[in-house]
């Protein structure tokens, strides 16, 4: 938060014992190097993350922290009660959902929390319980859109998502490895390179009222890329990095003089 993040990108998940916690995985292993689901223990019974934590889009790069604890969903509303958030709900669980929900609204903060998942059964689950919250494309919406914008239909459909959460083509095969095989990566990043990568189709989505947001940008490179489409902003495991970089292309230039 001291590098001026403007929004948060959490995943949530719910404990035995009813506790909304801010975490990636449901099993732990990966986190705390306890095989063990988050669902599957009371909250006071997490373990704390390891001393050192793999990054998981810079592999062989590690995170290190002061508090190794896990954090409720309702600590970070205290801490920053005014700052945007992403919470995306990985899985059908209809008391997180309602917890999310209720949480949102007890903090009045329903127009600043934003429902993110990739499925569209779960985000239905989502709006119904708190309909006043932002929505993100699901996976299916993003590639419904994504066709009516080659079809040239899209100006023509009412968009109700605010916020459309990609991958950056250019991570494939570097930092982002969808699929187990080579050669599928090699496709996956040529075909979306072509189909996502359009300055045109940002500019669209921002000009109806849509934030472009691309993830998860650990690079120098990578954040050019994304600025230069025109992205609103980018999600990143290196705010200083990025901070860095947001000054930098602020800097006034010195002018130009001649001899």
């Amino acid at each position: 938060m001291a590098q001026r993040a403007d929004i948060l990108e959490l995943d949530c998940q719910l404990t035995r014992d009813g506790v909304v916690v801010v975490s990636h995985d449901k099993n732990l292993s990966r986190q705390s190097g306890l095989n063990k689901d988050v669902d599957s223990l009371d909250f006071k019974e997490l373990p704390l993350y390891k001393t050192e934590l793999e990054i998981y889009f810079s592999p062989g790069q590690f995170a290190h922290g002061s508090d190794r604890h896990m954090i409720r969903l309702e600590d970070v509303f205290q801490e920053f009660p005014r700052l945007p958030a992403i919470v995306e709900i990985k899985e059908k669980n209809e008391e997180l959902i309602h917890k999310v929900a209720n949480l949102a609204r007890s903090f009045d903060r329903s127009e600043i929390t934003i429902w993110a998942s990739e499925k569209n059964s779960i985000m239905k689950m989502c709006k119904a319980a708190n309909p006043e919250m932002p929505m993100a494309f699901t996976i299916l919406r993003s590639i419904w859109i994504l066709l009516l914008y080659y079809l040239g239909l899209l100006p023509f459909v009412s968009i109700p998502e605010k916020f459309f959460l990609c991958f950056l083509p250019t991570i494939i095969n570097r930092t982002y490895f969808p699929f187990s095989c080579g050669w599928m990566n090699q496709l996956s990043a040529a075909v979306t390179k072509w189909v996502i990568m359009r300055k045109s189709l940002i500019q669209h989505l921002q000009d109806r009222g849509v934030q472009v947001l691309f993830w998860c940008l650990n690079e120098e490179s990578d954040f050019e890329v994304a600025f230069n489409l025109g992205a609103s902003g980018v999600m990143t495991d290196f705010p200083t990095a990025l901070r860095r970089y947001l000054d930098k292309k602020e800097e006034p230039r010195a002018p130009a003089s001649s001899i």
